[in-house]
């Protein structure tokens, strides 16, 4: 058995070393286990969406809301006016720029169950050009038995 002593010719030099520093790769390990765990909530998370059936409570309201309905055929109404898909967008530029303390006003937007769904997204691609990002879907909440 060898032993190795330190002599003057070998003073400089260091013995190489058998071990693998693993500290670096657990840190890196660490602060991607730390990002992962951040941003995985954010890309679930989506827009809160009623469904036609709902036991939600009402919501709060400061101001009156802008009521927007399409019927079983297909028209499209704002405040009980019937509107063409042609003039909605100014009439929706219109009313975000009434908006008194410069907060765009609440929109319910009631459409018909049988309606397709691609006319209400075109709707609701209009409300957000205008920027009236704060809709919320009117459903008929279930009755308790």
């Amino acid at each position: 058995m060898a032993i190795n002593l330190p002599s003057q010719r070998s003073r400089g030099r260091r013995a190489p070393m058998a071990e693998i520093n693993v500290t670096p790769m657990v840190d890196v390990m660490l602060v991607l286990l730390i990002i992962f765990m951040v941003t995985a909530p954010l890309l679930t998370a989506g827009v809160p969406v009623n469904l036609p059936d709902s036991n939600a409570k009402a919501l709060d309201q400061d101001q009156k809301p802008v009521q927007i309905a399409l019927d079983e055929q297909g028209r499209l109404f704002v405040n009980d006016d019937e509107v063409t898909e042609a003039i909605l967008p100014d009439v929706l530029g219109q009313i975000a720029a009434k908006s008194p303390s410069g907060k765009p006003p609440e929109i319910y937007l009631r459409a018909d169950r049988g309606l397709a769904y691609g006319k209400v997204m075109r709707v609701m691609g209009e409300l957000n050009r205008a920027g009236l990002n704060r809709v919320a879907l009117v459903t008929v909440g279930k009755e308790k038995p």
